[in-house]
């Protein structure tokens, strides 16, 4: 049977004709910058994240470097955060001029280790990244006490935490702004790059909505910052906005075959994702933990079952982020994770047979290994 990671085309197929004319509609109106669907998803999506402000960009690493330089980050400064993520949340940082410092992870969740970050503090400390990864978010209820304390700014790294809450309080409302990401493969994905900002900080949400457009102020060609040219394609927001309707539903659909791994395999010599009390994850992954990672990655291969490794090498191994202070063995549980993940398929456009096929495949090879070993 074969089980894809991905399905894009899917989301067309079950949406072609609301689709089609949402694209059509926007050609023919020949508003294509910043126009009625821009406006109306930001509106859309921060009043499902229960937030004052949305402001659309071009992508959800946009968002990171835009929230952070509204807030002041740069030259001289440290922004404590992880290295097991995507390239975009520690480039933001070196970017604005800021140096990351990586801190472990708890290797229940994949976030960041609350535990970990108090050491980490220094004089030139001045904002925390948790990375709300694979859908659900960081320990936010120990973080935001620890940034008050030091006087630390919080930006949400919520690329990949679209509809995902933290005891009723979705993401976005932990820290001056969230940025979340839209590319292709996310829950809500795009027809190509897309981002978007949330925050409730007034201040923040002017800064923001200026240098996404060149840094430009409220009169047109009068500039207040040095800025980005940063702004949503109306085409993109039209795709963005029928999508969406079917948000919640898709998101309760993966949560469903989620569900058929955690049954199927709950016996199985393999770690399964822990959802940590009062955490509502979109299920953005189905992420598993086995020392025999590989060897289980190739027996799914031969039996088309497809699977992802997020993330395969920690970034404090890359060359451009080595100088930053920590070598192989200063983050022992990131360095593990990294060496034993396995993203299983759980997009929405699987049937429950190719989840349980998926599932029971895994379980066929655990118990195959046991007998050899």
């Amino acid at each position: 049977m074969r089980v894809p990671f991905y399905d894009i085309k899917a989301q067309y197929d079950e949406l072609q004709e609301p689709m089609d004319a949402a694209v059509h509609a926007v050609i023919s109106s020949g508003d294509y910058s910043m126009g009625m669907n821009h406006r109306m998803i930001e509106r859309e999506l921060a009043d499902l994240h229960q937030v004052k402000h949305g402001i659309a960009v071009n992508s959800g690493t946009d968002a990171l470097r835009i929230i952070m330089d509204s807030a002041g980050i740069g030259q001289g400064d440290e922004v404590i955060t992880t290295s097991f993520t995507f390239v975009a949340s520690v480039e933001t940082i070196v970017q604005t001029g800021a140096r990351p410092v990586f801190v472990d992870i708890d290797p229940s969740t994949f976030c960041i280790d609350p535990g970990k970050i108090e050491a980490a503090i220094t004089p030139r400390t001045k904002a925390i990244l948790p990375i709300h990864l694979f859908g659900q978010l960081a320990d936010m209820k120990a973080i935001n006490p620890i940034a008050e304390r030091h006087e630390l700014v919080v930006v949400e790294d919520a690329a990949q935490a679209i509809g995902s809450s933290l005891s009723g309080v979705p993401a976005g409302n932990f820290g001056i702004g969230a940025g979340f990401s839209f590319y292709v493969t996310k829950n809500l994905g795009a027809a190509g790059d897309g981002g978007l900002i949330l925050t409730n900080d007034d201040q923040i949400a002017e800064t923001c909505r200026s240098m996404r457009v060149h840094g430009m102020g409220r009169e047109r060609y009068y500039y207040d910052h040095v800025g980005y040219a940063s702004r949503l394609h109306e085409m993109q927001a039209a795709v963005l906005r029928v999508k969406l309707t079917k948000l919640n539903e898709w998101n309760a659909r993966r949560a469903k075959l989620a569900s058929i791994y955690f049954e199927a395999l709950h016996d199985a010599p393999v770690t399964l994702p822990t959802i940590s009390p009062g955490n509502t994850t979109n299920w953005h992954q189905f992420s598993i933990l086995t020392d025999r990672r590989d060897a289980l990655r190739e027996f799914l291969k031969e039996r088309g079952v497809d699977s992802m490794i997020y993330y395969p090498v920690p970034i404090h191994y890359h060359e451009p982020y080595k100088h930053f202070g920590q070598g192989h063995g200063s983050l022992p549980q990131t360095e593990r994770v990294s060496r034993e993940i396995l993203n299983l398929p759980v997009h929405q456009h699987l049937t429950e047979d190719q989840v349980a096929f998926a599932a029971n495949s895994v379980a066929e090879f655990c118990l195959k290994a046991a007998k050899i070993y």
